[in-house]
């Protein structure tokens, strides 16, 4: 189990990033949240088996088909065991 919190920046309000996001999430069993940040980018929080959570991190990098990515910053943490995906306000 591991957990990986990545902040996204570019245009990635407003283009279904975030419910992409989660549909994704769900397809591959990680857990974590989704949430817009009023800088305009997005933070979200992966928790799961190392090849899933590696398969969202590289997903950040190409989000949404609306989307356009400039740029994601990941950070390794500890796992809290979180079990759900949720998007967030």
């Amino acid at each position: 189990m591991i957990r990986r919190r990545v902040l996204v920046s570019g245009l990635v309000q407003g283009v279904f990033y975030r419910d992409t996001c989660r549909r994704e999430a769900a397809g591959l069993g990680v857990a974590g949240w989704v949430r817009n940040l009023p800088d305009g980018r997005v933070e979200a929080v992966f928790e799961g088996e190392r090849e899933a959570v590696e398969r969202m991190v590289a997903w950040c990098g190409r989000g949404s088909s609306r989307s356009a990515v400039d740029h994601v910053d990941v950070t390794e943490e500890p796992p809290e065991g979180l079990t759900h995906f949720a998007v967030t306000l």
